[in-house]
């Protein structure tokens, strides 16, 4: 077996993202000991390197996938639906937008933001009979899962919602809202 050079253990510890507090913290040590183990000033006992392996083993177990946070109720409308009863769903739900899917696989996206675009140039009437289809966007982009939240996160930077996919059915969704409520711990 080989030991870790001081640099993969930082490598590590950032993966993570840990910080040198964090890790020590977790592993009963002192954070400059950290420090000196990862800029190689110091050679650490076994015991000190098996409390920092401990350390990291927790904290890969506490990653959080997108079954954790992800809705099991997805609310939806069909491809073939009219734009009113899209609108009724959001409203009732207070989402400003919705998954288009049929047959259990996403095929696009119907938002607020879309619905006033259409209302720019029609009246309101021949727009609440049109259907889903006719104006949908694209869907939102899916998921496994067991993807992580990293992952989830850099998606939400330019997406409302995530769906989460199993064996290609829709089973969930994960909005950005979700994700800032871990802040709450």
């Amino acid at each position: 077996m080989q030991l870790p050079t001081p640099e993969r253990l930082r490598q590590k510890r950032i993966e993570l993202s840990l910080t040198q507090s964090g890790l020590a913290k977790r592993a009963g040590v002192s954070q400059p000991l950290i420090a000196r183990i990862e800029s190689g000033d110091v050679d650490p006992r076994l015991s000190t390197l098996r409390k920092i392996f401990t350390a990291f083993e927790e904290v890969e177990k506490e990653k959080i996938l997108a079954k954790d946070i992800m809705h099991s109720l997805v609310i939806f409308v069909s491809s073939e639906d009219s734009v009113e009863s899209a609108v009724n769903l959001m409203e009732k739900h207070g989402f400003s937008q919705v998954p288009v899917i049929d047959n259990g696989v996403p095929v696009g996206s119907i938002s607020e933001d879309t619905i006033i675009k259409y209302m720019a140039d029609r009246k309101a009437s021949t727009i609440s009979q049109m259907k889903i289809k006719d104006m949908m966007g694209d869907a939102f982009p899916t998921v496994s899962p067991t993807t992580e939240l990293d992952v989830i996160s850099h998606m939400l930077e330019r997406n409302p919602a995530v769906l989460v996919l199993e064996k290609g059915v829709t089973t969930g969704f994960v909005t950005k809202h979700d994700v800032i409520k871990l802040l709450h711990g």
